[in-house]
């Protein structure tokens, strides 16, 4: 099959790999219609996670018709079509018991290097490094799904791939995001970043009850995007100063919730914060850039709450932990338990609530994602979100 690999920093290709096949009797395997590029996969492709091997298969957003059935599996069967979550549960630990599944003890393989960088290791994810599991990623053909009915939501007839299949990471990721918020009706919620986990965390802010919302970026298509189907107020970084307007917009309060839909790959021109990071990771001082992390803490208004979806990778530096116990903030992150909100959030997508397809740039072919890749991370061509089509 075809499937697009990973072969050193800025160097994806799309190469011939031997079919998947059943290895445990819960796995399916499934004929890959949609997968979609992250922007969590551009941390991997600019080698911020040095747990990747040559070779490795990417993707972690895809969905399929089931082709092959294990012996185990009894509710899925051929022919299903099915959205599989990113991360891989096992429905039967403590953690997946408690709806945390993210945070599944079984799946990893590699846990004892995930505990040796982290304390303790999250579940595995598919095509995320072998610091996860080493799992074949979802970029591809076809993809193995592991412990199937643990963990994939299988689809009603009707609803097309491009309302479907970001329920496997951005959309419950920007629902758990403002739910992690903690959202009180009428708040005020700002989130730092418009890609496309930035645009479900506007939709879901509105979602669950926010009174007003405003986006800060400094792309001028992901803020028109925010503008337009976020309904969002807008403030382009590179404009004004973000504390400075914040602070005028909520009348010197600051926003109640701040949203760092960003991660790692933080820019902030003109910031000396964010120059240092810059140059740190450079030379190989660092892997984080945390300037939006930084400064949604200094925004916050005093007992608000920080909201981090955002993937951060190691250890940045200079977090202004002084401010936020003094002004009493309330941290809330992690990878998302996307078992939990599929069924929730199919459902808004079958009464119409939100159509998930308004944040697709670009449809392209499998084997367009070598300059697909190049184009998502350079920002070229208006790029907010692709899938592609194997």
């Amino acid at each position: 099959m075809k499937a697009l690999c990973w072969h050193g920093k800025g160097d994806v290709r799309c190469d011939t790999v031997p079919d998947p096949k059943i290895e445990d009797p819960t796995d399916v395997i499934i004929k890959v219609t949609s997968t979609c590029i992250c922007g969590s996969d551009l941390h991997l492709y600019d080698f911020y996670l040095p747990a990747m091997k040559p070779g490795d298969i990417l993707g972690h957003e895809p969905m399929g018709v089931v082709v092959e059935v294990g012996s185990a599996v009894t509710k899925l069967k051929k022919g299903d079509r099915i959205v599989v979550p990113f991360d891989i549960a096992c429905g039967e630990c403590w953690f997946c018991q408690k709806e945390l599944y993210s945070c599944c003890d079984n799946t990893n393989p590699n846990a004892k290097v995930a505990e040796a960088m982290m304390g303790h290791s999250p579940a595995g994810l598919y095509g995320y490094s072998h610091l996860t599991g080493g799992y074949a990623g979802g970029q591809a053909q076809f993809l193995r799904v592991v412990r199937a009915e643990a963990n994939v939501l299988k689809l009603p007839d009707g609803i097309p791939d491009e309302k479907a299949v970001f329920l496997s990471d951005i959309f419950p990721t920007g629902y758990m995001a403002a739910e992690n918020a903690e959202i009180q009706p009428g708040d005020t919620v700002a989130v730092w970043g418009c890609g496309p986990v930035g645009q479900f965390c506007i939709q879901s802010a509105w979602m669950l009850g926010a009174g007003r919302v405003i986006a800060i970026d400094r792309v001028p298509e992901r803020l028109r995007m925010a503008e337009k189907y976020g309904r969002a107020e807008v403030v382009n970084m590179d404009q004004v100063t973000v504390y400075d307007k914040l602070q005028e917009l909520t009348k010197g309060r600051g926003p109640d919730r701040c949203i760092d839909a960003v991660g790692c790959e933080a820019h902030g021109t003109g910031y000396v914060d964010a120059v240092m990071d810059k140059g740190k990771a450079m030379v190989g001082l660092a892997t984080d850039r945390a300037h939006a992390l930084r400064e949604a803490i200094m925004c916050c208004r005093k007992a608000g709450t920080v909201s981090i979806p955002g993937v951060y990778i190691g250890f940045p530096d200079k977090i202004p932990m002084g401010a936020a116990m003094n002004k009493g903030l309330t941290f809330k992150m992690g990878q998302t338990h996307t078992q939990r909100y599929t069924g929730k959030l199919l459902e808004k997508i079958m009464r119409n609530e939100i159509d998930p397809s308004f944040v697709i740039t670009h449809q392209l072919k499998l084997e367009d994602g070598p300059g697909a890749y190049k184009i998502f991370r350079d920002k070229q061509d208006e790029c907010i979100k692709v899938v592609l089509k194997p």
